[in-house]
């Protein structure tokens, strides 16, 4: 390797940790908040209905037993008002049926609000509070989407593309930097 390749690598490797100590340093919050509410998010599931609540059995999961949608979600609207709040916004956030339990998740987006309901009497069998969601969306960043009710999750898309583009820098940064000593080591 000549002196002028190796002053090339150099300054190659001289970028490559100015790049990554820079952008560590000012996305390091962002990382951490990624990291905590991925791993929450892993977990999720064996938390014994912390953090992802329980989906409970409903009585029949024969389709045909089943009320219609329209009644059910009047339902599941009626039981909002009388035992979470009265003024409690009919808008949803999504409808999650299970067939194998033979029961239907109603979703709302106000304040994280799930109501499980039986399909086939459209009983109540769990109200529940989306720690879940909450915790997907602050590792997504659509919170701030939620939180200044903006269309479209403009927040989402620049929050994602901003993380996915800085942990492909320090993937590729942090393996010239592993890399790079040890071939300018090999060729001298």
């Amino acid at each position: 390797m000549n002196s002028e390749q190796r002053k090339r690598q150099a300054r190659i490797l001289r970028i490559a940790r100015k790049l990554h100590r820079t952008t560590g340093a000012l996305l390091f919050v962002f990382f951490f908040i990624v990291a905590c509410t991925g791993l929450l998010l892993g977990w999720k599931k064996h938390t014994g209905g912390v953090i992802l609540p329980k989906s409970f059995q409903g009585q029949s999961t024969d389709m045909k037993d089943w009320l219609p949608v329209d009644v059910l979600h009047e339902k599941a609207l009626t039981i909002a008002r009388e035992q979470i709040a009265p003024d409690m916004s009919p808008e949803l956030e999504r409808i999650d049926f299970r067939p194998d339990k033979g029961m239907v998740k109603f979703v709302f987006v106000e304040d994280y609000w799930g109501i499980q309901l039986d399909c086939a009497t459209g009983g109540l069998l769990h109200i529940e509070r989306r720690r879940s969601d909450f915790i997907e969306n602050i590792h997504d960043g659509s919170i701030l989407d939620y939180l200044l009710d903006t269309d479209g999750e403009q927040f989402k898309l620049v929050y994602t593309t901003i993380m996915g583009g800085a942990l492909l820098l320090f993937t590729i940064s942090g393996f010239w930097l592993w890399y790079g000593p040890k071939q300018f080591k090999a060729r001298r």
